[in-house]
């Protein structure tokens, strides 16, 4: 048999076996149910055997099953022995922060959300990884990441494995190009070209309400997935576009854009999620202050 084994997979396959259902697992591992029965179906086509059997309203193991799952024991138990001993022996060396950080998050603002990590004494090596929330939110469960950086705080399904502090919040200001600034500064908003995130985003759902609250209707120009994206196009000139900042010279400091105000009863709320054993980490520590 020439397969190259995912040890993802095989992850996930053992927090099944572990719970004995795909539903509590998916809740341990901050997934969803069919996020997760599919991922077991990739490792079952890698293997060309079957794990699990419906036994009830849960799962019981196959033959080859029983067989993966011993395996899978010794791997992760060797696994944890091995960041145990390697976080032993480097602690006093250097500091190694992993973290995950919803695509949806500013740069800038993740920056500054991780600043007292990078303040600590210690030599940190800093690893980010940018992503949507629940696949990081997986990777944590399985100890590959230290915290993840996100806009939303956790839904009741995952809130009692791990712990979410909230971080801070940010006012929300509109920015353009000093041609639309001209334009739009003085005139208001109405018809406006504006750029939007996504729907499902969480700024995008605060300034409708805003808009909304106004009366304001602005003629939407574009809508992206990625905030730098939505960003680099409105310092094109695409259109005007509202992002978080303490200060308008966090994005508006080389001059390409201006702000044009803030927008009154806006902000962004920020969060870092961890587990209680990491939450031991001294850089955890130090951003969770």
């Amino acid at each position: 048999m020439n397969f190259r084994l995912n040890f993802h997979h095989l992850r996930y396959f053992w927090q099944v076996a572990r719970e004995g259902s795909m539903t509590g697992a998916a809740a341990k591992l901050g997934l969803r149910a069919q996020t997760l029965s599919h991922q077991i179906g990739l490792l079952e086509q890698e293997l060309g055997r079957a794990l699990f059997a419906p036994q009830g309203r849960g799962l019981a193991l196959t033959d080859a099953g029983r067989e993966v799952l011993r395996y899978a024991d010794q791997i992760f138990q060797l696994g944890e022995e091995l960041l145990g001993n390697l976080d032993d022996s480097a602690a006093q060396a250097c500091l190694r922060l992993n973290v995950g950080i919803s695509d949806v998050l500013p740069k800038n603002i993740a920056c500054q959300l991780l600043s007292p990590a990078l303040a600590l004494p210690q030599t940190l090596r800093l690893t980010c990884h940018e992503g949507s929330t629940d696949p990081l939110l997986a990777d944590l469960a399985l100890h590959q990441l230290d915290l993840v950086l996100t806009d939303r705080p956790l839904g009741s399904t995952t809130a009692q494995q791990f712990q979410c502090v909230e971080l801070g919040r940010c006012p929300v200001w509109i920015f353009g190009t000093p041609l639309l600034a001209e334009r739009w500064g003085d005139q208001g908003l109405a018809g406006a070209p504006f750029l939007l995130p996504s729907r499902g985003n969480m700024l995008r759902s605060r300034l409708e309400q805003w808009f909304a609250t106004q009366g304001v209707q602005v003629n939407v120009a574009g809508e992206f997935d990625d905030i730098a994206l939505l960003q680099a196009f409105g310092r094109r000139g695409l259109g005007l576009f509202a992002a978080p900042a303490f200060a308008p010279d966090d994005l508006a400091g080389d001059g390409s854009l201006i702000g044009l105000g803030l927008l009154e009863g806006v902000e962004e709320c920020f969060y870092a999620i961890t587990t209680p054993r990491k939450r031991e980490h001294p850089a955890v520590r130090a951003v969770l202050r």
